[in-house]
């Protein structure tokens, strides 16, 4: 099937190369020439594992091409994939200005039937917007229908959640337009779920607020941990192994980061408000998950003696997930600036997101490994769960660093091992464990 994908950023790009690798010719389509330009050459804005090698494969195969002309775009395809993101302005509401210029093109293109799909997340109610602009700008005579596809996309895992997806929700009141998606989807063999429109886009907004939901709630049980002297990990475990619950999404730590789920939230807390319904649980979500970043800033502040004056805190981890180097509302930023603040030294180390953060945090030290950052650090935070942490090397790290104080914002470690190891381990929502004492006979 000929698809044109427009916007090229996160989702648009995993969205046309995964539609290329199943089969379809693609034509990616956005208006900023450079970053065209670099996708022409193979080259990502961003880090995606295994995203760069399919899309220089699925070009040299001829299925999947990069233009800045959106019209022409539009009059080479039969479907039409909307990845436009809507940013929340500073009144909490969507800024549709992008979203609207790009469907104006569309409508300037089309010079008979297509199928418009929403795939960025889209507050509910678009499809209706969509339905009022297209009626104002598509020439007279020309049909088409409009449908919602939510994307259920992990940054780091964008690729395998595309091809190998929980479930495929369409939106949509067009038995033509669901026939056409089934077709398109049919190769993945996941389940289907067909659905009007505002269900669709009111999908994947309720499942982000909910896994959100999630992490704020165990976090909370955590701080209760640490008062009573019962052990998060253990209680998680609890949790999870009940079939109603299941144990995703409840790992307790410095709570979550990157755009999705806060934007979700106060998309659906804006919603709310407009039909004059309470959704202040949700509410409560943001404020404890933004708490956890404070707490964790006290966590390190106590430990080091409540001055931290002169202190040298090596940092684990910029990105607010492993596999990305995406740092939109990372923990790692608030809780740099927080130590800062109180007179701390920054030594930090990511695997990928050392670049980006440079234009964010310049004054700050970074090293080249895990290793390097925790020469002369007085205390190592941790804040990303990147496996080369997971699995230091720990006799190596003893010998680069004196450091024997390990903050952990993610709990990698089993406390025991910690202490058998000789660090004083100060995690989230268990006890802290200090160094085995080595009693020598006289």
């Amino acid at each position: 099937m000929k698809i044109a994908v427009i916007g090229s950023g996160y989702v648009g790009t995993v969205t046309g190369t995964c539609l290329a690798e199943m089969g379809h010719h693609v034509i990616c389509a956005d208006v900023k020439e450079g970053r065209m330009k670099n996708l022409q050459e193979g080259k990502v804005h961003f880090y995606e594992e295994v995203l760069e090698p399919m899309i220089r494969r699925n070009r040299e195969e001829g299925r999947l091409e990069f233009t800045s002309d959106i019209v022409a775009a539009v009059r080479a395809s039969e479907v039409i994939f909307l990845c436009i993101g809507t940013p929340l302005l500073p009144s909490g509401k969507p800024d549709f200005n992008s979203l609207s210029a790009a469907v104006k093109s569309i409508a300037s293109g089309m010079d008979g039937y297509r199928l418009i799909i929403e795939k960025s997340t889209m507050p509910i109610k678009t499809g209706e917007w969509l339905e009022s602009l297209l009626r104002e700008q598509v020439p007279a005579g020309i049909e088409y229908d409009i449908a919602a596809v939510p994307q259920f996309l992990r940054e780091g895992h964008a690729v395998k959640d595309f091809m190998h997806p929980d479930r495929i929700v369409i939106g949509s009141e067009s038995k033509r337009a669901i026939d056409t998606i089934v077709d398109i989807y049919r190769p993945l063999n996941a389940p289907i779920l067909i659905t009007d429109i505002n269900s669709a886009e009111l999908i994947k907004h309720a499942t982000n607020a909910f896994l959100a939901t999630k992490i704020s709630f165990v976090n909370s049980i955590a701080q209760i941990c640490e008062k009573t002297g019962a052990d998060i990990t253990v209680v998680s475990r609890g949790l999870g192994l009940d079939r109603r619950i299941g144990p995703e999404y409840l790992n307790a730590g410095v709570g979550y980061g990157g755009i999705f789920f806060p934007k979700d939230i106060n998309s659906l807390v804006n919603i709310a408000e407009d039909y004059h319904i309470n959704l202040d649980l949700l509410k409560q979500v943001d404020i404890i998950n933004r708490y956890q970043r404070i707490s964790f800033i006290e966590k390190i502040d106590e430990a080091l003696g409540k001055n931290l004056t002169g202190k040298t805190v090596a940092v684990w981890g910029l990105a607010y997930r492993p596999h990305t180097d995406d740092l939109r509302d990372t923990p790692a930023l608030n809780i740099i600036r927080g130590l800062e603040k109180r007179g701390a030294q920054i030594r930090a180390y990511d695997p990928l997101a050392m670049e980006q953060c440079r234009e964010h945090l310049p004054d700050i030290t970074y090293c080249k490994n895990a290793y390097e950052a925790a020469k002369g650090a007085d205390a190592i935070a941790i804040l990303t769960e990147w496996d080369e942490f997971a699995y230091v090397n720990f006799p190596k790290l003893r010998q680069e660093s004196t450091c024997r104080l390990i903050v952990d914002g993610r709990n990698l470690f089993p406390l025991e091992r910690m202490k058998k190891l000789g660090y004083t381990y100060v995690s989230i929502g268990r006890r802290v464990v200090t160094p085995e004492k080595v009693t020598v006979k006289v």
